[in-house]
């Protein structure tokens, strides 16, 4: 008999105690140089999860923050990812993926006519190659040229990073790392490292074992998602204005 798994978006504020604490220690379960205290600081700075349960217990969750900016003198919104992670043990479920773009689809459908973008800082393969799952282009990519979309990037990861943002390079160094994936859980297999989208990631971030983060821009609109994804997200569009 398959798992059963169901997902909840969450406003930070409403989550609890227990599952702060839990989202904490899945957390650091699978990453170094953190601290339950770094955690926190960083899911506070976010304004919604969306928790993963199997079993009702909770084995998943990715944090976002949404918030608009000015690009070239006209207004973007920004969806800005934060902490993601899955219990190893659930890798290959979907379900996660598909509450994501749902809910993107969601908030496309409350500002249609405002450009919608992905900000999302990579520390690890498995989360660049959502990229692909999700958009078919984005910046940085292995072969399609997006260079129109570095300026919002560096406007981005400089207005919130600082100093810590090298704009030659698209990646943030923080002076000491806030998180870095296991070893174990870092490295590629010799399977994923055929796939250009791997060997490219390790190629434009190779100080990722020390927790620098490959700064990554990708539109989330209909006509730069995937087939599958595309569905996901209009028909929440679709459900969320009916």
């Amino acid at each position: 008999m398959g798992r059963s798994y169901e997902s909840s978006v969450v406003r930070i504020e409403y989550l609890s105690d227990d599952t702060i604490r839990t989202m904490a220690e899945l957390y650091l379960e699978n990453f170094d140089g953190s601290s339950a205290a770094i955690f926190c600081s960083d899911l506070a700075d976010k304004g919604e999860a969306i928790l993963l349960r199997c079993g009702g217990r909770l084995i998943g969750f990715t944090t976002l923050q949404v918030f608009d900016v000015a690009c070239h003198d006209r207004p973007a919104r920004i969806v800005y990812s934060g902490d993601t992670i899955v219990d190893p043990q659930h890798w290959g479920q979907q379900e996660l993926a598909f509450a994501w773009i749902a809910h993107i689809g969601e908030i496309k459908a409350s500002a249609p006519d405002i450009p919608l973008f992905w900000f999302l800082l990579v520390k690890g393969h498995r989360t660049f190659k959502y990229l692909s799952v999700f958009g078919k282009s984005f910046f940085p990519h292995w072969e399609k040229n997006r260079d129109e979309l570095k300026a919002l990037a560096d406007q981005l990861a400089s207005a919130r990073f600082g100093s810590d943002y090298d704009p030659a390079s698209g990646i943030v160094r923080f002076p000491q790392s806030r998180g870095h994936l296991k070893s174990a859980l870092a490295e590629a297999s010799p399977e994923e490292m055929n796939k250009a989208a791997t060997r490219f990631f390790f190629e434009m971030n190779p100080g990722y074992r020390a927790g620098h983060e490959l700064v990554c821009i990708c539109e989330l609109e209909s006509f730069n998602m995937k087939p599958l994804a595309g569905r996901i997200f209009r028909r929440a569009m679709e459900n969320f204005t009916s």
